[in-house]
């Protein structure tokens, strides 16, 4: 069978009575790159933004039908499947699909999986992905991930930028000195506050890397998934399209290829993943019980529940949990543009070997919005007439972005407990990056798999590097326990209803 071409439909299926005309045709959900950036070449920054956004919002929640390149041959005439195939070698089959799948396609749609508490949040374990790294069908090598929330990654990625860059220069400036002097000049590698371990230079452009932690040897700091894989948005959307949806991103596949057997082809254009991109991105930031009740935003805390958090912050630093789970990072640029103007978190070329300015990509005609001005949700109309703009990231007194992340962005050692049979794209079984904090009174069930249906038990779970705090928690008296999941329970997601 030949793909064709993307097609745009609005048929119903015909065997239920027709209750109600679509409220737009499909050819009206996706756009292509030369569209945004018409905008963007006339300077109407604002209008493109607005424009991405609004597209990539209708293309998160859309439920992709077959003809628009939905799921994938998966047998027996299915195009989706909770179970990795890698038993379908047959031509056109799971196993034979390019790029080889790890999962899935397991959903219709982004909403399906990221909606709790509401949309664009995480997703309970009935929503976990199964994935088989090395696609071996042995399901003892299966591992299983929980959909995190998509709040404030926009950020996540621009604190990547910012320390890769920081580390990468202290790196260069050690190579620089080994040259001039003729010798090893071993340095610790430190950028906000984070140590990533130590590297020697030598004067003849060797540098030793065996003694860094927490990050791979190229010093580029990947904040996304729960191992610490993926460096951008873009790719992280890319991918989740690919693997859980079976949309096929021109960028994976290449221009009219038809890489999972399902006969559509061009299933995403670049404009496509550019909007899903920048929705995502500019995602609100999480807040805080104690902050949405000083707002009016929920009803007032009691002096109790006030006086139990703050100790519970207390008792987070006493136990050591500020440690990884740092409570904050600040941007010295907060501007996140699309794509990137850091040339390690875009594509030389896309992974199907094409190049993106070829495509329409460039960093000359990117989207960019400050985090700290412009992002569009949780802006709430105030009675008295003011705007209250809760969604934007806040500032410090030099005006640099604050990213309430409680996180420290590495990759730790978490102990035999959490160890997986497999060690996913080369990171070691017990490896896993500090899982954010923000907005973990929104989400359970924890961890990476959902196996913790309490924050205790997300405690207790904890190992290797963090054996340590557990230890004192458990010591801890009952009131400083509870104290310390109180300051937890705060951490949470909020977003205004939209119209």
């Amino acid at each position: 069978m030949q793909p064709v071409k993307r097609v745009a439909i609005a048929l119903l299926c015909t065997s239920t009575p027709l209750l109600a005309a679509p409220l737009f045709a499909a050819e009206d959900l996706f756009i292509t790159q030369a569209e945004i950036n018409q905008l963007t070449a006339a300077g109407k920054t604002q209008e493109a933004f607005d424009f991405a956004f609004e597209a990539g919002d209708e293309l998160f929640e859309h439920n992709f039908i077959a003809a628009q390149g939905g799921g994938a041959n998966v047998g027996n005439g299915q195009r989706f499947t909770l179970v990795p195939r890698a038993d379908l070698t047959t031509e056109g089959a799971w196993a034979t699909h390019f790029p080889a799948r790890s999962t899935g396609p397991n959903a219709q749609s982004c909403a399906t999986c990221h909606n709790l508490p509401f949309g664009d949040g995480a997703g309970d374990v009935s929503q976990n992905n199964i994935r088989d790294p090395e696609m071996t069908g042995d399901i003892s090598k299966f591992i299983n991930r929980q959909p995190p929330h998509i709040f404030g990654i926009g950020a996540l990625q621009l604190l990547a930028e910012e320390m890769t860059t920081e580390l990468q220069q202290q790196r260069d400036a050690a190579l620089a000195k080994a040259q001039e002097t003729g010798a090893d000049v071993p340095i610790s590698l430190v950028s906000k506050g984070v140590s990533f371990g130590t590297l020697i230079a030598q004067p003849d452009g060797f540098v030793i890397t065996s003694a860094i932690d927490g990050i791979d040897s190229d010093l580029v700091l990947k904040p996304l998934e729960w191992k610490g894989l993926t460096g951008s948005v873009r790719a992280f959307v890319r991918d989740a399209g690919h693997n859980e949806l079976g949309m096929q991103a021109v960028e994976i596949t290449g221009p009219g290829q038809d890489g999972d057997g399902d006969g559509v082809a061009d299933e995403l254009s670049v404009g496509d993943i550019t909007a899903l991109t920048i929705y995502q991105a500019a995602q609100p930031r999480p807040v805080t019980r104690v902050e949405l009740a000083r707002l009016g935003l929920i009803e007032a805390l009691s002096a109790r529940e006030t006086t139990q958090i703050a100790r519970g912050a207390q008792v987070f630093a006493s136990t050591g949990c500020n440690v990884c789970h740092i409570p904050q990072m600040t941007l010295e640029n907060s501007v996140y543009s699309e794509p990137s103007q850091n040339a390690l978190y875009r594509d030389a070329l896309f992974p199907a070997k094409t190049d993106p300015v070829a495509l329409g990509l460039s960093p000359a005609l990117a989207i960019t919005f400050d985090l700290t001005s412009d992002l569009p949700d949780n802006v709430i109309e105030r009675q008295d007439g003011s705007v209250l703009r809760l969604g934007d990231f806040q500032t410090d007194d030099q005006g640099r972005g604050i990213v309430a992340l409680f996180s420290d962005l590495k990759r730790h050692d978490m102990g035999p407990a959490l160890a997986e049979a497999v060690a996913e794209k080369g990171i070691a079984a017990n490896q896993f990056i500090t899982q954010e904090l923000w907005g973990v009174g929104s989400t359970p069930p924890y961890m990476h798999d959902g196996r913790a249906t309490t924050l205790g038990e997300a405690i207790a779970w904890h190992g290797g590097e963090a054996a340590a705090s557990v230890n004192d928690f458990r010591a801890a008296s009952v009131e400083d326990k509870l104290a310390l999941i109180a300051y937890l329970e705060n951490l949470v997601l909020y977003k205004v209803e939209e119209d």
